[in-house]
């Protein structure tokens, strides 16, 4: 299979003011102070932010292919525009033209709250009544925006899965890792080799929570009992793991092909990561697995959002239909290597099998501490004084960039 590659996007220090609206003319997609009310015909062309993967027409293999018969079905041509961190996407959808992004909760309410993304009416979607009831209400898309002590629902969930640790079978041999240390802390390999220079770490700022996330286990006495409400000392202490990981880090990856290719040329032996690496890298038969430590994982669980000024919204309501076919949910989380939103897919699909579901990790939903945007208000013993999700873009571009 040919590796596809695409270049960064952005650098950290162009997206700090990434919430700030882009000016445009608004194309109104949606009854006004609500959301669409009826689907009329298509426009011809739908375009989507997505993480790479998420989105696929059977280029990089022919059996993965959830966009073809949409396009044939609707007319609505699809666009896509890869984006490889949750501020790339927020960046996006505030420059406009889009119409939906595949967000996951360290951007979906930085999108609403931004005003960047509109209200989606579920009784347009009729598959909706088949995604997985955990999903349907979660905090990350459903928001009371208007008073009324009611929440409105703005996306359509799309996919969820783990952050996995992902390591070369061959370096590890009969003692594979067991805990996040082999990317935080220096230490020599099972093949004689220290890990300088060979682990990478995500560049996106969400990775503190994955920092605090191991210092909840091996520092407990800093009282971390959430990885996205860290009070100052709490945040302070992630940050200074991530400076000690900083001298062992060959890369800071946001692109999953680079990664790939750094594993297959660039030596890395180990490296956070997502399935979708883990799954392509395995099909070419490299000698990569990955696992869940023994401290936990951060994780993702996606939502279809749709623009505030959506250019092709009945196309774009036609897709959040089609997104919830379980064969695309199916064939999706076997490409990807997630979850599926939609439970009918877990059974029956040839390329996910009937144990795919549970391998990529069902039944640890609970487990999973999912992306969010980390806020002043901490959520709990009524504290205001955790550290906001603007310092954690200053900060974590500071220890990037060797302060």
């Amino acid at each position: 299979m040919k590796i596809q590659r695409y270049a960064s996007r952005f650098a950290f220090s162009l997206i700090v003011g990434s919430l700030v609206l882009a000016a445009c003319a608004p194309r109104q997609a949606a009854e006004p102070g609500g959301p669409m009310q009826s689907v009329g015909e298509g426009e011809g062309e739908v375009s989507i932010v997505a993480w790479a993967g998420y989105i696929e027409r059977g280029e990089t293999d022919p059996n993965y292919d959830w966009v073809t018969d949409f396009e044939e079905q609707t007319g609505c041509k699809v666009n896509v525009k890869v984006a490889a961190t949750s501020d790339e996407m927020v960046a996006l959808m505030t420059e406009g033209g889009f119409d939906l992004v595949t967000a996951s909760g360290d951007a979906s309410l930085r999108l609403v709250r931004g005003k960047l993304v509109q209200q989606v009416n579920t009784d347009l979607v009729p598959s909706w009544k088949n995604v997985d009831p955990r999903l349907q209400d979660a905090p990350w898309h459903t928001v009371d925006t208007d008073g009324d002590g009611e929440k409105e629902h703005y996306g359509i969930p799309y996919q969820w899965g783990s952050n996995v640790l992902m390591y070369n079978s061959e370096v590890f041999a009969d003692t594979p890792p067991t805990s996040w240390n082999v990317v935080f802390e220096e230490m020599t390999l099972p093949d004689g080799n220290s890990n300088k220079g060979r682990v990478e770490a995500y560049d996106g700022p969400i990775y503190i929570a994955d920092a605090a996330l191991y210092l909840m286990t091996h520092q407990p006495e800093l009282g971390i009992r959430d990885p996205y409400e860290l009070t100052r000392e709490q945040f302070d202490a992630a940050l200074n793991l991530l400076r000690q990981q900083r001298e062992l880090v060959n890369r800071y990856w946001h692109d999953a092909f680079i990664q790939i290719d750094d594993f297959i040329n660039e030596g890395v032996a180990a490296s956070s990561s997502w399935p979708f690496q883990v799954n392509l890298l395995k099909f070419e038969g490299h000698p990569i697995t990955s696992v869940v430590p023994q401290e936990g994982a951060t994780g993702w669980a996606d939502t279809s959002m749709m623009h505030i000024n959506a250019p092709h919204p009945n196309c774009a309501y036609k897709w959040l239909e089609h997104s919830l076919n379980p064969k695309l949910q199916g064939d999706l989380a076997a490409w990807f290597g997630s979850v599926p939103v939609v439970l009918d897919a877990c059974k029956g699909n040839a390329l996910l099998g009937d144990t795919g579901c549970e391998t990529n990790g069902l039944n640890d939903f609970e487990k999973i501490w999912f992306w969010r945007t980390p806020e002043a208000n901490c959520g709990y013993d009524g504290r205001t004084d955790c550290v906001p999700y603007h310092e954690w873009v200053t900060n974590y571009i500071a220890v990037i960039g060797g302060r």
